[in-house]
């Protein structure tokens, strides 16, 4: 049996982190990596202390979008030791919003990897000096 590259490894990982999400209507996981070794990992669920969208229902904004959770990204992120940011890969389950793609951006992220294409005509401005390679399931 053919090993799995380094990237179908850690988006599987990612997949697996989607599986704790809150969120029914979208499981997102996110690994952040540096130096093949896993620095944080973060899915979309609720900020700490408040109820769940699976417990009472998902509060959309005008737009459409779930607002009562973070997304799997900006969790990573932030339980992320800084340092360990800059020049790392962030494995995503879903290609990032643009509001995500802002903070991987910012937080100094130098390469996203993602599965499943989500249409964001605005990756390009914010992640214009990043890596991004979009490496759907096989």
């Amino acid at each position: 049996m053919k090993r799995k590259s380094w990237d179908d490894y850690f988006l599987d990982i990612a997949e697996e982190v989607g599986t704790r999400s809150t969120c029914p209507r979208l499981h997102v996981g996110c690994v952040i990596v540096k130096d093949k070794h896993i620095v944080s990992t973060g899915y979309n669920g609720s900020i700490h202390g408040h109820d769940h969208c699976e417990d009472i229902g998902c509060l959309i904004n005008d737009q459409g979008r779930c607002i009562r959770t973070l997304h799997a990204e900006e969790n990573a992120v932030i339980h992320a030791e800084r340092g360990l940011l800059r020049e790392a890969t962030a494995y995503i389950t879903h290609e990032p919003c643009e509001k995500c793609a802002k903070t991987l951006a910012q937080a100094g992220i130098g390469r996203i990897v993602f599965r499943d294409a989500y249409p964001n005509k605005w990756n390009e401005v914010f992640l214009k000096d990043i890596e991004v390679v979009h490496l759907p399931k096989q």
